[in-house]
């Protein structure tokens, strides 16, 4: 089976190579960057999304590429706002090298800014929208911008810290259509755009200006700035996978937020270069998601996280598999609930591995590999998995995946922060911190996040899979696990879970299924019920503020069968 799937992926990849040519010799870079790509594994000239915009407003001015609240827009249509914006830019007192910060969710105006930041050669910096307070005031001050696109919603975040920013000098609101009264004194309306031209402004930038700055989630500590530049923005290479995966009659969805890089560079960009059309939802719900997927005709849409377990625990309908969706990509799908979800749904898991700070090495397994399988590494990509001694595991251990860092420059780089890059790249290797093991195939597992690993009785535990077992049970609907200062040595694990609506959930119960599938010292605990979680808008839980919470009056101790009645334990420092 696995070799039909292959040879049918190699032939897909090869089409693809060929229509990335095809385009390369178009716009007259074919022998540069071919050259480039056999010597050192990188494009030589590459381009910026303000480019792309160009690029494919004039080969398909009057395609419709975005939808977004019924609202279609063409190609034309972005690339002249994107304009509009630069030139409100320009008025303001931007220029080369100056920074934007966008704090804004799912818009076509969140685009207008990215891409018209790139017209006159500024950086933008995308921001988590979930943030407020000192995070928000940290990536704002951090990432020296100068300008802030910000949604009216969010005003408040902004106001509550803006003498700590002293470095903001502009503010440019984009408040809901039919919007009136005043904004506070300084602030610009973003809707002035809309009168200014929709000619390109004078600009440039040089491959060495930065581009754009992804801060990391920052769930587990300080968020860190992995820096683009406009050199090596990777746009260009993004084409490959658009072309093996989608056809330009597919109709992609995305409800995961613009900031991060899933649906910047997995849906909008691969979107633009194959021309496909894009449904942009403003946020994930999990009750709307497959009414927004019939409606709208979706072929293939992305998940990343927690997003497949809150699908599948939502009730079951007669409708479930009335859908027109080839595939979904996802990332960290467990493995036990995959089969459960291509069959209630009736379509094809493509399950991926990657990071915005993984120096563009990425691994598919596109039906070609296990379930619960990552995949291979493709061809000529070199990797490792090693222990913290830099031995090599054997198969079946886990240890941590590292990629063979390329030559010419910098693969990661953090933005003011030149410890974690030299941490991140040590000895010409990439440390991506993720844990994986291989089987004698050559296929990999993910295991967990390293950072995330907990010394327990003397075992080593993953948070990652006590989870999963924990959202086995089925009045659980998400969990976060964590270690615990211990009264007696080491550290103890908790879990904080919560139900799904309508479900009764005993800690004791819990406890005892648990202890049917995992070894006795993985079992937590500590397990506290919540009834939400603090989450990122990727749906990533916020596990820093659970850690410091720590052990909370009502938490129940599976040692003692009793719920604590005060606070003993929080995180340590």
């Amino acid at each position: 089976m696995y070799l039909i799937h292959n040879i049918k992926i190699m032939a897909m990849m090869a089409r693809a190579a060929l229509l990335f040519s095809l385009d390369e010799v178009r716009r007259g870079t074919f022998l540069k960057n071919i050259g480039s790509l056999a010597l050192r594994k990188e494009i030589a000239r590459e381009m910026s999304w303000a480019e792309l915009f160009e690029e494919k407003s004039r080969k398909w001015p009057e395609r419709v590429i975005l939808v977004y609240e019924d609202r279609e827009l063409t190609y034309r249509d972005m690339d002249e706002n994107a304009n509009k914006t630069a030139n409100l830019l320009v008025d303001l007192g931007g220029c080369r090298g100056t920074g934007a910060a966008i704090f804004m969710g799912n818009s076509p105006q969140f685009l207008y800014a990215f891409a018209g930041t790139q017209k006159i050669g500024m950086y933008s910096i995308p921001v988590n929208t979930s943030l407020r307070g000192s995070s928000l005031q940290f990536i704002l001050h951090h990432s020296d911008a100068e300008f802030l696109f910000i949604d009216g919603e969010y005003l408040d975040r902004y106001t509550a810290i803006a003498d700590q920013l002293p470095n903001i000098k502009k503010v440019i609101v984009n408040r809901p259509s039919g919007s009136s009264g005043a904004l506070p004194r300084g602030m610009i309306d973003l809707a002035r755009a809309d009168s200014r031209s929709t000619a390109r402004p004078a600009g440039s930038y040089g491959p060495h200006d930065i581009c754009f700055i992804l801060y990391t989630s920052g769930t587990t500590g300080l968020p860190k700035g992995v820096l683009y530049r406009y050199g090596k923005s990777g746009v260009k290479l993004l084409s490959l996978p658009a072309y093996t995966l989608y056809r330009k009659s597919d109709i992609l969805y995305t409800c995961l937020p613009l900031f991060h890089g899933n649906a910047l560079w997995l849906t909008v960009t691969q979107g633009l270069h194959r021309g496909a059309k894009i449904i942009l939802a403003k946020r994930f719900s999990a009750s709307r998601f497959w009414d927004d997927i019939r409606r709208h005709g979706v072929t293939a849409f992305n998940t990343i996280g927690a997003v497949i377990p809150i699908l599948m625990k939502q009730p079951e309908r007669e409708t479930d598999r009335d859908n027109r969706v080839r595939f979904t990509l996802s990332a960290a799908c467990p493995a036990d609930q995959w089969e459960k979800f291509e069959r209630r749904f009736g379509i094809k898991i493509f399950e991926g591995y990657g990071a915005v700070d993984g120096g563009g090495n990425g691994i598919v397994n596109f039906g070609t590999a296990p379930v619960g399988s990552i995949g291979r590494p493709g061809p000529g990509m070199k990797y490792r998995i090693v222990d913290d001694g830099m031995n090599d595991m054997p198969d079946g251990a886990p240890g941590e995946l590292i990629f063979a860092a390329r030559s010419g420059g910098k693969s990661v780089e953090y933005y003011k922060n030149d410890k974690a890059t030299s941490d991140k790249i040590r000895s010409g290797w990439i440390f991506t911190g993720d844990l994986v093991r291989q089987d004698r195939k050559g296929f990999l597992y993910f295991v967990g996040r390293k950072a995330e690993f907990m010394r327990i009785k003397g075992e080593n535990v993953s948070a990652y899979e006590v989870e999963h077992c924990i959202m086995n049970h089925p009045a659980v609907q998400e969990a976060a696990v964590f270690a615990v200062p211990s009264d007696l040595a080491e550290d103890e694990i908790m879990a904080c879970v919560s139900a799904v609506e309508g479900e009764p959930l005993d800690e004791a119960k819990l406890v005892q299924f648990l202890k049917n599938d995992l070894p006795a010292f993985a079992v937590p605990r500590y397990i506290k019920i919540v009834e939400e979680f603090p989450k990122t808008e990727t749906q990533r839980i916020m596990k820093r503020d659970l850690e410091k919470a720590g052990i909370v009056p009502g938490t129940y101790d599976a040692v003692r069968g009793i719920r604590v009645a005060e606070k003993s334990f929080q995180m340590r420092d």
